[in-house]
């Protein structure tokens, strides 16, 4: 079933506007044509909650006049469009241009000419409604075989992009994204408390840039008992203790801790104080790079637009600057940033790192964050439980806060488990850690090895305003912190 979009028509519309840019008096200029669809599936309790499938079209022209800014879109795609769109973009960076501080310069690009795909099996908005709603609920009826679990709500969530770039300099990029994603979540409840247990992960499961068969690969029907029977045993458990232990968390909430501590603050937009006003800016100041000790030897964290399945895995960002991979921690020292081909060039740098994206053709791209990963080291989980003499578990992503600088954080898990002489032993209920970045990190004494590692998926960060969502994938393992402050939220 192919998406409903001519790229044809949309290069004819983008090129239109770039040349009526350029003979507006635009020193640069880009526009990107995109056609977007997404598909939404949901059971709730053996209902069906939610089924809906919609399309967005348009493009985006942004330019660079009188050393300024300027942006304007449009949701019709037409060529008799593209001039109007374009003198409007060119008429606010010259209103722009009025009150800027410094003229816009751009580290160079080669003018890429290319076309990319996400690599798939089988194309999942391909596979018919009525198999995955029988899939979804089938899942709720297993979940629902304890009585106890009130609440089971399943879902599978599509997206694919066709994206046309062209810009002044030369560049001519067709792109096409496809993602996946799917996942459940099973409330229990008594007279006294209610608990939740996800799978894969939490916040709408696990999304992946793959077809069809990640559902598959997922399994998602074999761990249903395992799901509604710690879901219940959590009603009857006790909260976690206060105090300071080993924590090992899980690869799922490795993921988070990297993307709120590691990605957001790498963001060089919030650095140069260009993005505050949403979550903030960031401790990792431009005299840290390269000196600064984000954490011990074990902690090596890399940015990577190129790996395979990954939600922020692409061939060019917004920009039309190429994928890469590099480090933004190095065995514990701040390595890196992310950057655009503005802000490179205000820092000294050669060449963007290609984290520029936006959410769709109606805004301006800004950094995100590629696919960011704390590299493996060697082990297992039962290992590393084997090696811990007084320590909780902590799985699942449930609650998460930081602050405006990115430095001071407190996160809660769904669930934890005591680890005592090497064992896991009882259960335990709204388990919470807390921590200052640095420190936190510092305290990483081991990694579990590759064939514990695997990229978690997070398909709603926020940023900018007006606010843009973008996706993006981290890469964990399970890993454990020394002496960390624990406790139970009330």
């Amino acid at each position: 079933m192919p998406l409903p979009f001519d790229p044809s028509r949309a290069r004819a519309i983008a090129e239109t506007a770039l040349g009526a840019a350029r003979a507006a008096g635009a020193s640069y200029a880009d526009v990107r044509a995109i056609g977007q669809e997404t598909e939404s599936v949901a059971v709730k309790n053996e209902e069906i909650s939610e089924l809906g499938r919609n399309h967005d079209f348009g493009f985006g022209v942004r330019v660079i006049a009188d050393g300024a800014w300027g942006f304007a879109s449009c949701s019709r795609l037409s060529e008799s469009e593209g001039p109007r769109i374009a003198s409007e973009a060119v008429a606010i960076a010259r209103a722009s241009a009025s009150c800027r501080a410094a003229p816009v310069v751009l580290a160079p690009e080669h003018a890429h000419r290319a076309v990319w795909r996400t690599p798939f099996e089988q194309d999942p908005f391909s596979v018919p409604v009525s198999e995955k709603l029988d899939l979804l609920f089938r899942i709720s009826r297993a979940l629902r075989r304890r009585k106890e679990i009130r609440v089971a709500h399943a879902e599978i969530q599509l997206k694919r992009k066709r994206q046309i770039f062209v810009s002044s300099e030369g560049a001519d990029i067709d792109q096409y994204l496809l993602r996946t994603g799917a996942g459940y979540v099973a409330m229990a409840t008594d007279d006294q408390d209610m608990q939740a247990r996800s799978f894969p992960a939490s916040h709408g499961g696990q999304w992946m840039c793959r077809g069809w068969e990640l559902v598959g690969e997922l399994r998602q029907l074999e761990n249903c008992e395992r799901v509604a029977d710690e879901a219940t045993a959590l009603l009857a458990a006790p909260v976690c203790p206060a105090g300071k232990r080993d924590l090992i968390l899980d690869g799922s909430q490795i993921a988070l801790q990297i993307h709120e501590s590691c990605g957001h603050p790498t963001e060089l937009d919030r650095v140069l104080g260009t993005e505050a006003n949403y979550a903030g800016t960031s401790f990792l100041t431009p005299e840290k790079l390269g000196r600064f000790a984000y954490g011990s030897r074990h902690v090596t964290i890399t940015a990577d637009s190129t790996i395979p399945g990954g939600l922020a895995t692409v061939a060019f960002d917004d920009e039309g600057v190429t994928a890469q991979h590099w480090p933004l921690v190095l065995a514990g020292t701040f390595a890196g940033y992310l950057t655009s081909r503005e802000t490179a060039a205000s820092i000294g740098e050669p060449r963007s790192r290609g984290a520029m994206r936006a959410d769709g053709w109606s805004r301006l791209p800004i950094i995100r964050m590629p696919n960011i990963s704390l590299e493996p080291e060697t082990g297992t989980l039962d290992d590393l439980i084997a090696d811990t003499r007084d320590g909780i578990y902590m799985e699942t992503n449930r609650s998460w806060s930081i602050d405006q600088r990115r430095i001071e954080f407190q996160f809660g898990t769904e669930i934890a488990w005591e680890v005592k002489d090497g064992r896991r032993g009882r259960i335990l209920k709204r388990p919470v850690y807390r921590g200052k970045t640095p420190e936190f990190w510092g305290a990483c004494d081991a990694v579990c090895g590759p064939g514990a590692w695997r990229l978690w998926g997070v398909g709603n960060c926020g940023k900018g305003e007006p606010p843009q969502t973008a996706e993006m994938s981290h890469g964990a393992a399970p890993a454990r912190f020394r002496g960390v402050e624990i406790g139970g939220a009330s």
